[in-house]
């Protein structure tokens, strides 16, 4: 394969974006033969391109050893402005496609745990329905996880809790949900309405592990209601596993309204507790790169999914 040559303007030599794409994998692989892996080509093109963005630019990009490849002093500089040409070429492509054919091609939606399961049938329903030329490809993770893909490039749109409060990224709120108490049957606070909030302070509460933005939520009601500190002995992964541990006893959890049925229904051996206005809630969100090339496309989504979530028990903001 040969390698690409630079294109000439004006007398002056400019490396070409395959130049910059083989560069920019060996910057992050630092290994020629993962960068050629992950880049479909074998590694002498790879090694000749570098060499030749090298050679086009008057600096040497990277140091080779038998052992490994690392960045030069200047490898390091460039390789952030390389980063950031292919970035823009890609807003580019992607700008392209949504002007010919909007909600056509991938959408890559991340959602977090705590979302998933209990709104995602309505999201794939309207899909479905309203945009089915749309190819919806779902990655369930926890919040940072989400965040660093959507930064990245590697996510289109989050649906996920807000406030998030992260540069360069913008939120279209869907609406807001209150959180209840889930109990044993033989609890004091079991079935009952109206609950202080105060009544957490005394509470032996469950919560997921770190990580899951669900649990600093919980945690940051617990504080409103006066509650110092809250111990932790038990943890889980997800609700399921959460509610399950309170029906066997260990404990009571605070549940979003929209996976009270969901995850109450799997025993006969949990209440509901529904606490006193104006009770704890949280806000949920489609969250999109700030200035996104598809932005007009997810605001109206963001329409669509505020009509499609209002049978669940929630507050359409």
């Amino acid at each position: 394969m040969a390698t690409p040559k630079a294109v000439t303007k004006r007398g002056v030599r400019q490396p070409s974006l395959a130049q910059l794409r083989a560069f920019a994998a060996v910057a992050e692989h630092l290994h020629f033969r993962d960068a050629a892996a992950a880049m479909g080509m074998s590694q002498p093109a790879l090694s000749g391109a570098v060499s030749a963005l090298e050679e086009v630019l008057g600096v040497t990009l990277l140091e080779r050893t038998t052992r490994k490849v690392l960045l030069s002093p200047a490898g390091e500089r460039l390789a952030v402005r390389a980063k950031a040409v292919l970035d823009e070429v890609g807003a580019l492509m992607e700008e392209a496609d949504a002007v010919r054919a909007p909600f056509t091609g991938a959408l890559r939606l991340g959602v977090i745990p705590t979302v998933a399961p209990y709104l995602l049938p309505a999201v794939i329903t309207l899909v479905h329905e309203k945009y089915p030329d749309l190819d919806l490809q779902v990655h369930e993770e926890q919040t940072s996880s989400l965040l660093e893909g959507l930064t990245a490039g590697r996510l289109d749109l989050l649906l996920l809790a807000v406030p998030l409060g992260v540069p360069g990224v913008s939120e279209l709120p869907l609406f807001d949900e209150d959180f209840v108490l889930v109990t044993p049957l033989d609890h004091w606070l079991g079935g009952r309405e109206g609950i202080p909030r105060e009544a957490l302070k005394e509470l032996n509460l469950l919560l997921l592990d770190e990580g899951h933005c669900l649990r600093d939520q919980a945690l940051d009601i617990c504080r409103e209601a006066g509650r110092a500190d809250a111990p932790v002995t038990t943890t889980a992964a997800g609700l399921s596993t959460l509610v399950q541990l309170v029906a066997g006893g260990l404990g009571v959890t605070l549940l979003p309204r929209t996976a009270v049925r969901v995850e109450t229904s799997r025993s006969n051996q949990l209440l509901t507790g529904y606490f006193a206005d104006p009770a704890p809630t949280r806000r949920i969100a489609l969250a999109m790169r700030t200035g996104a090339a598809r932005a007009a496309e997810y605001e109206e989504l963001a329409l669509a999914l505020k009509t499609a979530v209002r049978p669940l028990p929630v507050r359409v903001v």
